[in-house]
């Protein structure tokens, strides 16, 4: 009998930790530049796309090194639309520091999934489900979220 609850029991620990993402991703969403202007008032979307591509990112989330690529792909892209190091610097900073997973924010590493993803890579049913949710917000939304006015 103890040997069946023991088996019994890793055989529970093993099933809860593939399920782990049993629960699915949630729609895309983006806000753009999360806490931050999207661009001057002269040109009020001027780096959201930017922010954009940044959240879908940061929606579908993976590895640490996925994350830091994402933070400066964003620098990169500020920078090339304002000539303004200062500008992508700070953003980049923003990010770096209040995007971890661990903070419960919408805007957090990995926020298409169930708060707890953290760090991870992706398997391939994951990235296939990430990939069509993407294509179905791009279906619905076909000028993406930001539009110069």
């Amino acid at each position: 009998m103890k040997q069946w609850i023991s088996a019994g029991m890793l055989a529970s620990v093993l099933w809860l930790a593939g399920c782990q993402t049993s629960a699915g991703m949630a729609e895309f969403t983006s806000d753009g530049c999360s806490l931050f202007p999207d661009g001057t008032p002269s040109s009020p979307a001027q780096w959201c796309d930017c922010c954009f591509a940044h959240d879908r990112a940061y929606w579908q989330g993976g590895t640490q090194g996925e994350r830091q690529q994402a933070d400066q792909a964003l620098r990169r892209c500020v920078l090339d639309r304002t000539g303004n190091p200062a500008l992508a610097d700070m953003m980049y900073r923003g990010v770096r520091g209040g995007g971890s997973p661990v903070f419960p924010a919408w805007y957090r590493w990995g926020y298409g999934w169930p708060y707890g993803q953290g760090y991870r890579p992706l398997n391939a049913e994951e990235h296939q489900q990430a990939k069509q949710l993407l294509q179905r917000y791009d279906r619905l939304h076909p000028t993406g979220f930001c539009q110069q006015p």
